[in-house]
């Protein structure tokens, strides 16, 4: 149940107005506060000290009111009561959407022939949380992984290939597509040409030059290149996909990027064409997006650069054309680094000035950057870019040396699913829009607001619910304590956190919330004890409830989080 929803909506339906709830951190004087005589006091001619007094008999008539006062200038205080909380709280369960927005996701965005690096990390976790969140309130999310593998990272690895193997068949002039080339490469291979071929072209003009022309003409269909190209794509895909595996997010609906995005570059370029929007500028083609009340200096945007290759620009357009036709989404969301608010802003004003698809349909979800202790961007200790599989590695030999410590003994799988709730916590738990710090060692800590204390609290809870047999009988009647009181009323709070954080595209709100959720949880599971052998049975079967309750309720939030609870901590 929505606690906050009913009672707001039966609050304004009484009193005949549109007032604002709130819900005060103290709550020794109420669970909830209105300012609806505030709001009525104008129109009834009277001050609101003096309207809340005559709207204090009308709210106690309210089946969920147990008392009613006024505060301050008119605000007034509503304590609900106790056994309409015990009643009504409830296990979270999907929303069933009436009218479901077809929404699509684009997030993840990995590069062909590069491992997944520190960069991902935020795009992947924030996106694959509030996938679930749509999910969860009923919408239609399509997730698409907009792969990098048409553009000038294709050019550099096959160039390097052809440095390295100049011999192999696809760099011949009589290249012959229907025959087998003895050629194999490994990942590990892989994952060295694009830094090595990108390092080697800062400091190499030509070598710079012949990858610029070696990816115009793949984008052309070189049957050379373009075969090369097949061979170590698979190997990539599945490079990726252990990465994503290990991060636990739900599989994309699309695994389709720039490649498939070029098909469609054609019929968006007669659109544009029609609508006289191209212009050549310095060799190239490009698109003015400019507006008369711009503060600041936007660029044109980038259609075809001067050697005729497709750009960034280009396909990321098509992209657009192709989803439209494909899905015909309500929202198109991007989640990329801030750095990237500009590129978006162009390719946003150019799908609208060329109708394409309209501004207002977009969103761009850009996110900070994580940084180490020295507040600067994170590198490993060779001074490179963190892999996406690195940052895995840390958190889980920092899990095993706080277990080790501990004397305790955890399987592989416990270790794990510890580690990552550790790295999505402590990414989930800031505010999309901020830097945050990694340290391996404290989003580790089973203390304090970390993956592992939410995982802790999981385990415990379900720990007393084994104990007690999982039999969950609710009394009729049960009168609560202050803790238990607490716990329930943040458990109803739960679908006003999700619908919340959906609105805002906040899934900080959910992991927030399920700190506080676990600090109640844990105060109730301390000053109400449940299978002592001095408690009688109805208190019994009460507190078995409500920590049945609490470990549903977390339970959800911990999977809309993408983590996952161990059998033992």
């Amino acid at each position: 149940m929505n606690l906050y929803k009913y009672v707001s909506d039966e609050i304004n339906k009484k009193l005949g107005l549109v007032a604002k709830l709130e819900t005060p951190k103290n709550r020794e004087f109420g669970d909830f506060s209105t300012n609806a005589a505030m709001v009525g006091a104008k129109a009834a001619g009277k001050n609101p000290r003096e309207l809340a007094n005559e709207f204090l008999p009308k709210l106690q008539e309210l089946d969920f009111v147990e008392n009613v006062s006024v505060a301050g200038p008119g605000f007034i205080n509503i304590k609900i009561r106790d056994d309409f909380i015990f009643q009504n709280a409830t296990t979270p369960k999907p929303i069933k959407n009436e009218n479901p927005l077809v929404i699509d996701m684009d997030y993840g965005a990995y590069n062909v022939a590069k491992s997944l690096h520190i960069g991902h990390l935020r795009t992947s976790i924030v996106g694959d949380t509030l996938n679930r969140i749509f999910r969860f309130m009923g919408h239609k999310p399509l997730s698409w992984n907009h792969i990098g593998d048409w553009g000038k990272p294709m050019g550099l690895v096959i160039a390097w290939i052809e440095k390295l193997h100049p011999e192999l068949p696809y760099f011949q002039p009589d290249f012959d597509p229907s025959k087998p080339v003895d050629y194999e490469i490994s990942a590990e291979e892989l994952n060295k040409y694009y830094p090595a071929a990108s390092a080697f072209a800062k400091e190499n003009a030509d070598f710079q030059a012949h990858a610029q022309e070696i990816k115009a003409k793949f984008q052309d269909g070189h049957p050379g290149y373009f075969a090369l190209y097949e061979k170590f794509l698979p190997v990539s895909l599945k490079m990726m996909n252990d990465t994503v595996q290990r991060l636990n997010i739900l599989p994309f609906d699309y695994d389709l990027g720039e490649r498939n995005a070029a098909q469609y570059v054609g019929d968006v370029e007669k659109i544009l064409n029609d609508k006289h929007m191209i212009y050549e500028s310095d060799g190239a083609l490009v698109i003015n997006v400019r507006r008369e009340d711009d503060n600041a200096p936007i660029p044109p945007y980038m259609w075809r650069d001067s050697r005729g290759a497709d750009t960034y620009d280009a396909t990321d357009l098509a992209a657009v054309y192709c989803r439209k036709k494909t899905d015909n989404p309500d929202i198109i969301i991007y989640f990329t680094d801030l750095r990237q608010s500009l590129h978006f802003e162009q390719l946003f004003r150019t799908a609208d000035i060329s109708g394409i698809y309209p501004y207002d349909k977009f969103e761009h979800i850009g996110y900070g950057t994580i940084n180490g202790k020295d507040g600067k961007p994170f590198k490993t200790r060779d001074g490179n870019a963190a892999g996406l599989d690195d940052i895995l590695d840390m958190a889980n030999t920092a899990v095993r040396e706080r277990v080790a410590e501990s004397g305790k003994k955890l399987d592989d799988e416990t270790i794990t699913s510890i580690a990552l709730a550790a790295v999505k916590f402590n990414d989930l738990v800031h505010d999309v829009k901020s830097d945050y710090i990694f340290d391996p060692t404290s989003v580790t800590s089973f203390e304090g607001k970390t993956g592992p204390y939410i995982l802790y609290t999981a385990v415990r809870l379900n720990s007393v619910l084994k104990r007690a047999d999982n039999n969950i009988t609710k009394p009729d009647h049960f009168d609560l304590s202050p803790e238990e009181r607490n716990l329930l009323i943040e458990i109803m709070d739960f679908d006003r956190t999700v619908l919340t954080a959906c609105d805002n595209r906040a899934p900080d709100m959910i992991a927030n919330y399920a700190y506080d959720l676990c600090q109640m949880a844990n105060t109730f599971y301390h000053n109400c004890p449940i299978l002592r052998d001095d408690i009688d049975e109805k208190t019994r079967a009460g507190r078995i409830y409500i920590a049945k309750l609490a470990f549903d309720t977390l339970s959800t939030a911990i999977d809309l989080m993408g983590l996952t609870i161990p059998k033992e901590m």
